[in-house]
């Protein structure tokens, strides 16, 4: 069985990331591999443009065509956001460097990134062509950063190209998949797929839609993917070209519509064979993130309500401490930030700073004139007792005002649109039935597709048999004028909702 599992483990295209100062020539360099390097020459058919995408080129060794994955991320925004998370989207890094202008602030701040990702690297000496290009004068500049090239006292690989004429560029895609061959990328092509987003939008018609690399195993229509909480089902996927595909595998990027939810730029995805697989591991997730928030006390799942306490005596002092820690909520808390015996004083305010939220208590004790005027004019205020379990009722009452409050939402009625209209800017006409409940003139829906919600909007007109109406019941058909920035399509469902707080 081990020796079967093995065989499915083979080698990997490269997922490499441009980066380097803002003028240095990244975006020209990525245009012209895409341009003279795409998959069956196909960059011209490239309709909508996404942040990932293929290139052939022949392997220096074999001659055999390998594929390399190019991540063009404006800002390099999913990159960034995949090093705070701990995750190696990128195999490789291309540092670009003007042979012009040498080494920028923003050469150095690209550099440490790769650092910190211990991603292997090669350093690409752009702009060889102009005047004052001066190749020998940048080596230098890179080894006085630490950027130790081969034969100037490192180990990094480099080429000289001009990114604008294609000069070196070839050279440049063998050090890739030679540096790809040392590093021996693996991956298993039996298994479910996996990987990271680095592109997320919101399509008017299409839903929401994501950019994924996968990283290992293999997807597949019919699957579902699931992002955290966000969950897709595979029903349409396209390779970086914007064609339909039924099935790939690591190192492609392709773009999923139809999540439920916006995923996260930079969060690892997962797929499954089963939706209830999906489900069982979304439970997991909410359970170990409610555990993980918990944890972490402070500012995650409770609103802290921080509070400074002055008594006559210690004694008062360690009884209200105890009576303020019977006061709890299920998403509030209670924080004594500074606590002593004698009047208010004006230091004492001065401890709150610009937090409106502070609670001042003097407990048989009186506040400083001082302190009186600085609390006025920061608008904080001081409330005096005498009686401690008066206190304890005031701020019981106190923490269910400044609690954070929970919103539900309970749907109303459900309506299955049956034709679509007219549609003038962000208003459209369309036709429907009442399936479920009621829906109302002026109300909110949620604008429901393939079992998602795309989008929402606002009923202003309503009419039953040609007659204008604010209400229509269950099983009966209308017509409306719906204002929304997405466009309703026959079949699909709008629900009306009502949202409580608790």
């Amino acid at each position: 069985m081990e020796e079967n599992k093995n065989k499915k483990i083979i080698e990997r295209p490269p997922i490499v990331v441009v980066m380097g100062h803002i003028d240095h020539g990244k975006s020209t360099l990525l245009d012209y591999i895409r341009k003279t390097n795409v998959v069956e020459h196909e960059a011209g058919s490239i309709t909508q443009h996404i942040s990932a995408y293929e290139v052939i080129h022949p392997s220096t060794d074999s001659g055999q065509e390998k594929k390399i994955t190019f991540l063009d991320t404006p800002g390099h925004e999913a990159f960034s956001k995949m090093r705070e998370r701990g995750a190696k989207v990128a195999d490789i890094a291309i540092l670009v460097v003007s042979a012009e202008d040498g080494v920028k602030p923003q050469t150095i701040e690209a550099w440490k990134t790769i650092v910190e990702s211990q991603i292997p690297c090669l350093v690409a000496i752009n702009k060889i062509d102009k005047p004052n290009a001066n190749i020998e004068k940048t080596k230098i500049e890179l080894a006085e950063n630490e950027i130790y090239l081969e034969n100037y006292g490192g180990k990094i690989p480099f080429a000289e190209i001009s990114a604008k004429a294609g000069t070196g560029v070839d050279n440049l895609l063998s050090l890739i998949l030679i540096l790809a061959e040392m590093e021996n990328f693996q991956a298993n092509q039996s298994e479910n797929a996996s990987g990271y987003v680095v592109e997320v939008n919101l399509d008017p018609k299409r839903g929401i839609e994501a950019t994924l690399i996968i990283k290992n195993g293999t997807l597949k229509k019919g699957m579902c993917v699931l992002v955290e909480e966000a969950f897709c089902a595979v029903r349409i996927m396209e390779n970086f070209l914007g064609k339909p595909v039924d099935t790939a595998t690591f190192s492609s990027p392709i773009r999923l519509i139809g999540f439920n939810k916006m995923p996260s730029i930079g969060a690892e995805f997962k797929s499954f064979q089963k939706k209830c697989d999906a489900e069982e591991t979304i439970k997991n997730y909410k359970n170990q993130d409610f555990s993980k928030k918990v944890s972490q006390n402070e500012g995650t799942n409770k609103k802290i309500i921080p509070v400074i306490i002055k008594t006559d005596v210690s004694g008062s002092l360690e009884a209200i401490e105890k009576e303020i820690g019977k006061i709890i909520s299920e998403n509030a808390e209670f924080k004594i930030i500074q606590k002593g015996t004698g009047p208010i004083s004006e230091s004492d305010i001065k401890a709150v700073g610009s937090s409106k939220d502070t609670i001042v208590i003097g407990f048989n004790v009186k506040a400083d004139r001082n302190a009186i005027d600085l609390a006025e004019k920061q608008n904080i205020t001081i409330s005096f007792f005498d009686i401690i379990y008066k206190m304890s009722e005031w701020l019981a009452e106190e923490m269910e005002k400044r609690r954070p409050r929970v919103e539900t939402t309970e749907v109303t009625g459900r309506a299955k649109i049956l034709k679509a209209f007219s549609r003038t800017k962000e208003k459209q006409i369309i036709g429907g039935k009442v399936i479920e409940g009621n829906i109302t003139l002026d109300g909110i829906v949620k604008i429901i597709r393939r079992d998602f919600e795309i989008g929402r909007g606002k009923i202003v007109n309503l009419e039953k048999g040609k007659t204008k109406t604010s209400k229509v019941e269950e099983g009966t058909e209308f017509g409306m004028m719906l204002e929304s920035k997405i466009e309703v399509a026959g079949g699909d469902i709008i629900e009306s909702f009502t949202i409580s707080q608790k």
